[in-house]
């Protein structure tokens, strides 16, 4: 289990939740109700799929919830580019979200394929060189530390 906070993908991916929670307030208030009610949780399930797989018991259990956030990554690309096609979503709004959308789905999956690597290594039949089976948990992070970044303590807005 490891911090998500310390993730630069999830924070990405918090930042990225609530600047599309801000801008579907902005979209009209009759005949979107579908998409607005689509949009935000989308957004919102692939930070909080990094989150669930922190917690995670097994690396294989976090590259499943890794996965799911790429996954909900494609949905919310398509209700961006729906958003922009209703003409709801202005271009500009729309060009910088799919393009930070693209950015997570990139951090996501070279997380995954990490995670999914360090499975694969630790699988090895001799075990890597050096390490004990055993201590294998022990010195290996869950996330490898090029991921990882050291949490800013920040006040929420009052």
């Amino acid at each position: 289990m490891q911090d998500f906070r310390r993730l630069h993908v999830w924070q990405r991916a918090h930042a990225f939740a609530v600047d599309v929670r801000c801008v579907v307030r902005t979209f009209p208030p009759r005949g979107y109700a579908d998409l607005r009610s689509q949009l935000t949780p989308a957004a919102e399930s692939i930070a909080h799929n990094i989150v669930e797989g922190c917690a995670s018991a097994s690396r294989k259990e976090f590259a499943h919830h890794l996965n799911v956030s790429i996954k909900s990554t494609s949905e919310v690309d398509y209700q961006l580019e729906l958003a922009r096609d209703y003409r709801i979503l202005p271009y500009d709004i729309w060009r910088r979200l799919a393009r930070e959308v693209m950015e997570i789905r990139k951090m996501l999956t070279a997380l995954r394929r990490a995670v999914l690597r360090s499975i694969e290594q630790e699988e090895m039949p001799d075990g890597p060189p050096s390490v004990e089976p055993t201590k294998l948990e022990e010195t290996k992070p869950d996330a490898p530390s090029e991921y990882l970044t050291e949490p800013e303590e920040t006040e929420p807005d009052a």
